[in-house]
């Protein structure tokens, strides 16, 4: 078995077993964004204690598997870190798909929709919740609105 092959399972199984999916009872923030350009809406919630630490996120949306089993790593990734730690594993991400220099150190099972930079169209998908979750924390950080 390549090591596609074990990518491609990884983010099959986060479509076909989504973890975190659904919605919080009571969510710090709630961010919904839909992609345009193919039709994907996500819908994010996220709870940030006093200490600005993720004690959960969940989510719901349709969308294709990439950007669905985006959102179910992401999640994976980013609950029980400081928003600042998390705002990095977004980053990485992002900075991955767009072939840049990335702390892989950070991305986990992030890391198996790499091959998604080839495809600049679907980069969109992918990065839906980062652009969910960075909207959140900076909504959250400027005490803003919370729902």
């Amino acid at each position: 078995m390549s090591l596609d092959d074990v990518y491609r399972e990884v983010v099959m199984d986060h479509y076909q077993n989504p973890r975190h999916h659904g919605h919080l009872e009571h969510p710090t923030l709630t961010v919904g964004l839909h992609n345009p350009s193919c039709g994907d809406e996500l819908h994010l919630d996220v709870l940030v204690d006093e200490d600005g630490i993720v004690r959960d996120a969940a989510f719901e949306g349709q969308g294709c598997s990439i950007s669905m089993a985006a959102a179910s790593m992401f999640i994976d990734r980013v609950r029980g870190k400081k928003l600042e730690e998390a705002r990095r594993i977004a980053e990485s991400f992002k900075d991955l798909l767009r072939r840049r220099e990335a702390d892989r150190s950070l991305l986990g099972d992030l890391e198996a929709l790499e091959g998604v930079s080839r495809f600049p169209a679907r980069v969109k998908c992918a990065t839906l919740v980062m652009n969910a979750f960075e909207q959140a924390i900076d909504r959250i950080e400027e005490g803003g609105d919370h729902k």
